[in-house]
């Protein structure tokens, strides 16, 4: 059953936004002091009540609105809209900045398998050199 059919199951919108802030059940049920066993119920739960919705909220990093008033559509318009100089509202992820060069990343992933391609291309040259060695002998 998607969140389209049932817009206000509460369990299913802490879960999407457990997910968009990519943490596991795991972490959510050791921030609030329970198992994972008690997350995945509280889940797929329609409702939770008020103190327990705040406790979520404050773990995921949220305001309890932002919970109740999640849709998946405006998540979309959220992130299609977002930009660098506006980081507030709801879901503060705070500004997106790249910390490396990109250019100097991919020259790093180049030479790193040029590096595992000799390593790759000696143990077969390696393993032929004892191949021959075996034939020779018989």
């Amino acid at each position: 059953m998607s969140t389209l059919s049932k817009p206000n199951h509460i369990g299913r919108k802490i879960s999407r936004i457990r997910e968009l802030r990519d943490m596991k059940q795991e972490a959510l049920a050791q921030a609030l002091g329970t198992n994972q066993q008690a997350v995945s119920i509280l889940e797929n739960s329609e409702t939770i009540d008020e103190d327990k919705l705040i406790a979520i909220a404050k773990v995921l990093g949220v305001t309890v609105e932002a919970i109740k008033s999640f849709s998946e559509e405006s998540m979309i318009n959220y992130f299609n809209t977002f930009n660098d100089t506006n980081n507030s509202g709801a879901f503060n992820f705070g500004t997106n900045h790249c910390t490396f060069n990109p250019l100097d990343k991919l020259m790093e992933t180049v030479e790193e398998n040029k590096n595992l391609y000799e390593r790759l291309l000696q143990a077969e040259k390696e393993k032929i050199e004892y191949l021959e060695k075996l034939l020779k002998e018989k």
